[in-house]
């Protein structure tokens, strides 16, 4: 079945902001990256300290909300590497019903863990069958509401919030710089921007070589690239899904890619210099601005969530390898 999606309208990204807010999610703050010599005024949008770290509580908690009371009676479930899962899981158990997250066998084990600790249950699979179920939307003793994790309009006009807060805060932002992993993050925050700021930039992020969006815009059709495992988890599949794909052409200004070195070297300046801890799609971003490649101006580097294991953690943060 082919999927399609329309920009999500500014009224719908501000009910949604209303209906998130009364559910106790978290607007979050803008801080400056204490770096004196940076090529931008570069700004931090924290959505780390969301109740379940990670900008994915916005969009879930929103499509829930505007579900069919009686699929969601039935239990709720999703395809996540551990962030969407969460967001589905914290709002299940708001609920009382039963939750079901579909994870690679690679999901991170804070991750997981995270999920277990709300109370769902977890199905492991390889990789490749993950994904799969991703674009099926469908799996075999699943049943309830499936939320998909980004290709879903109310999912982003949830995410789209994080753009209301931007305007509000910093109204004379210059570019907005977001995570790429399937695009509702993305999409969302730029259809807003799209309405009611126009002249911002909204660049996807997403780090070499696994950088499906880059390929794909340079293509002019979604293409398939490597796929590499990394402490990145929370971004890199190696294709992008044909109704995203369409819905990034008409709103983004494109993607910029970086190195998986620059990546752990930003993790670590914002931990060291802004004492907060991203996990690593979050830091992406930010590597991008600090290579200059997003200009001048004034920055916003969406840090979409902050979900990585301590092991993983303390591995970059005494300089190891970045693999």
């Amino acid at each position: 079945m082919a999927i399609s999606h329309q920009m999500i309208g500014v009224d719908e990204v501000r009910a949604a902001g209303e209906r998130i807010a009364r559910l106790g999610v978290t607007r979050t703050p803008i801080v400056r990256l204490n770096v004196d010599d940076a090529p931008a005024e570069i700004y931090l949008k924290l959505e780390n300290l969301q109740l379940i770290g990670s900008f994915k509580i916005r969009g879930m908690t929103n499509a829930i909300e505007l579900a069919d009371p009686a699929a969601v009676a039935r239990g709720v479930w999703t395809v996540s590497a551990g962030n969407a899962g969460q967001g589905v899981a914290w709002n299940a158990r708001r609920l009382g019903v039963s939750c079901s997250v579909v994870v690679p066998e690679s999901a991170p084990d804070a991750k997981a863990s995270a999920l277990q600790r709300l109370g769902a249950s977890i199905v492991r699979l390889p990789f490749e069958d993950w994904l799969a179920v991703a674009g099926d939307r469908r799996f075999e003793g699943l049943e309830g509401l499936f939320v998909h994790p980004f290709s879903d309009p109310a999912v982003m006009a949830g995410n789209g919030t994080i753009a209301l807060e931007i305007l509000d805060e910093l109204p004379d932002v210059d570019v907005v710089l977001v995570p790429w992993g399937g695009g509702g993050l993305c999409c969302g925050i730029a259809s807003l921007l799209r309405r009611l700021a126009p002249n911002v930039r909204i660049f996807a992020c997403e780090f070499s070589p696994t950088a499906p969006l880059e390929a794909s815009l340079a293509a002019g059709t979604p293409t398939e690239v490597p796929y590499q495992a990394s402490f990145v988890d929370g971004i890199g599949a190696p294709f992008v899904f044909p109704e995203m794909f369409d819905l990034a052409r008409l709103l983004i200004d494109g993607s910029l890619s970086t190195s998986l070195n620059d990546v752990a070297e930003a993790l670590r300046l914002v931990v060291r210099r802004n004492h907060v801890v991203p996990e690593g799609a979050a830091a992406v971003p930010v590597a991008v601005a600090l290579t200059g490649a997003a200009g001048t101006g004034r920055v916003v580097c969406v840090v979409s969530g902050g979900n990585i294991d301590q092991g993983t953690l303390a591995h970059i943060l005494t300089d190891g390898a970045s693999e």
